[in-house]
């Protein structure tokens, strides 16, 4: 019997079959996104992996690909990044300048894989830095910021943190202003996010989980929850949802709200957006998941429910008659939004015995000009507010408040005068239009905005009556809805009675000694039931010199906030 011993092969004929497979594999995909490269390896060869994440950026010109030699000529290399996106300084003094004048390598001829571990190891005096073998995770890298190093003979890519794009400095949010409070919100960077939290809440069971969303976009999302205080089962539906996402590009959060709700067919909003981050620290401590998407600074919080979407960060920092009475304003203010236009038309058309008999004369004096029914008279009014609303938001700087304010005077006063409109009903829009603006949240009065057209339909149609039919629709509807699990109308059904302090009223702090239970937290408690309750004289006296006996002489640390 004879046998046949195969040929032994080249390093170099291997080399070049394993860059032809490398160069098929680019060659046969058939997207463009970053996941069609997922299972092609690196090369061992510098020029091939050039070229091949030249080709697929495209030979783009703000593509920067520096080759150089390290250690005094004796390794080529290179290093890939974005002009724009990366720190050209840290690139220049924190990688470049340490290889070039690097003495040494621990192998001679610098063709071993050893050279990459070392220069991993000590020659790159950079915080963050990681390696791979994958082309999938050098793109991903260079098209988040950071640079990328290749070394030839090498089949791992050393991969440097380097991001240096221009940040827009933290401000005071917009949208969610407040008397007394804070004065920073988050921006559109997601560290700087990250970071405003950690720096509020220094606990060390602060988790964050970041995830990749898009096939495109490639945004990174973080994840953002309390261990051994948030309820875990909530935490994997929330996870689950945004791994399960399969879009193009996720460009702001709201794409990410409307993808991992649990209805869509609902005018009301079921995850809450915020700008502040007290507001989501606040949140995080009730046992509730953030989520923070790069690229903007609204954050989400679930789950949510109906009441929180009235409550504001302020209503905390000031005394508890105070903060009621704040939140009692919100309620009349959401009921005026809702029910003034549908209730003057039902009482104008169908109950006019129920309006005092001056009052009556006053309408009817106003009225008498006016040749249109009480329903068209309500829609041409509140469609007029609503595109004097939209385009006072649409037109640039100090314009847009003067535009909506003198664009409603001047309106009204036309309108009434010409005889189209009664002054009443000016009146009546006036204050639903101020009424829905003292929602602090925008995507809450926005729902009670679409709602106010068919509650005035209802109302031209049955008066009262439909009234009445269409509220016991919605409380319906409301009572159907859930957040992540959670009852949408929690603490009101399921009733917890416990859970009232904290609603469309607020109690003293040291009555709210409990975490909400329909969050489903693991530690239920949030304080003690004796806090805030030793007052001065003796008893303070006391406390202070126990405290000192614990902190040794008295004068340790202040707790901060």
């Amino acid at each position: 019997m004879s046998y046949k011993f195969r040929q032994p092969i080249a390093l170099s004929d291997l080399l070049k079959r394993r860059t032809k497979r490398f160069q098929a594999e680019l060659d046969n995909r058939y997207e463009k996104s970053v996941s069609a490269y997922d299972h092609i390896p690196l090369t061992a060869d510098l020029d091939t992996n050039v070229e091949a994440v030249r080709s697929i950026f495209g030979n783009s010109s703000d593509l920067v690909i520096r080759r150089f030699l390290v250690a005094k000529g004796k390794l080529q290399a290179a290093v890939i990044f974005f002009d724009g996106l990366t720190n050209t300084e840290t690139v220049n003094e924190n990688i470049i300048l340490p290889l070039m004048s690097a003495g040494s390598l621990p192998d001679s001829d610098g063709q071993s894989p050893s050279s990459a571990d070392w220069l991993y190891k000590t020659g790159i005096p950079i915080g963050e830095i990681h390696h791979t073998d994958r082309l999938n995770s050098v793109i991903r890298t260079i098209l988040s910021g950071d640079s990328v190093l290749l070394l030839e003979g090498s089949e791992t890519a050393i991969l440097l943190n380097s991001k240096g794009w221009e940040r827009r400095g933290i401000d005071e949010p917009r949208t969610e202003s407040v008397v007394r409070g804070p004065r920073d919100g988050f921006t559109e960077t997601l560290c700087i996010n990250t970071a405003q939290i950690r720096r509020r809440l220094k606990d060390p069971n602060l988790r964050i989980q970041y995830i990749t969303v898009g096939r495109r976009s490639n945004t990174d999302v973080a994840v953002v929850h309390v261990e051994g205080l948030t309820n875990p089962k909530i935490l994997e539906e929330v996870v689950a949802r945004i791994r399960s996402i399969d879009i193009d590009a996720a460009l702001e959060s709201g794409y990410l709200e409307q993808v991992i709700e649990d209805s869509h067919w609902t005018p009301f909003p079921l995850i809450q957006n915020t700008e502040r981050p007290d507001k989501a620290t606040a949140n995080l401590l009730e046992g509730k998941v953030i989520v923070i998407c790069d690229g903007t600074p609204f954050v989400l919080i679930a789950p949510a429910v109906f009441s929180q979407f009235y409550h504001s960060p302020e209503d905390y920092y000031e005394r508890f008659l105070i903060g009621t009475l704040i939140r009692l304003i919100r309620v009349v203010s959401m009921a005026m939004a809702l029910l003034l236009p549908s209730l003057y038309i039902a009482f104008s058309s169908f109950h006019p015995e129920m309006i005092p008999s001056r009052l009556v004369i006053a309408m009817a004096a106003g009225r008498s000009t006016v040749p249109f029914p009480s329903i068209v008279e309500a829609f041409l009014m509140e469609v007029t507010m609503e595109i004097l609303r939209e385009a006072s938001v649409r037109l640039p700087g100090p314009i847009g408040p003067t535009i909506g304010i003198v664009g409603a005077l001047v309106v009204g006063q036309a309108a009434v005068q010409a005889g189209i409109v009664s002054p009443i009903m000016v009146i009546i829009v006036a204050l639903t239009t101020i009424g829905s603006f003292a929602a602090p949240s925008y995507s809450a009065a926005i729902a009670l905005r679409m709602l106010r057209f068919p509650m005035m339909v209802a109302a031209a149609l049955f008066g009262l009556y439909g009234i009445m039919l269409l509220l016991i629709l919605i409380i319906i509807h409301l009572c159907s809805l859930k957040s992540f699990g959670v009852p949408y109308l929690a603490p009101l059904t399921p009733s917890r009675f416990g859970d009232l302090k904290d609603t469309f009223l607020r109690a003293p702090l040291q009555w709210m000694t409990k975490r909400p239970t329909f969050f489903k937290p693991l530690d239920k408690r949030r304080a003690s039931h004796k806090a805030g309750q030793t007052g001065g004289g003796q008893h303070g006296s006391d406390n202070r010199q126990q405290n000192e006996q614990r902190t040794g002489d008295g004068s340790g640390p202040e707790p901060s906030g």
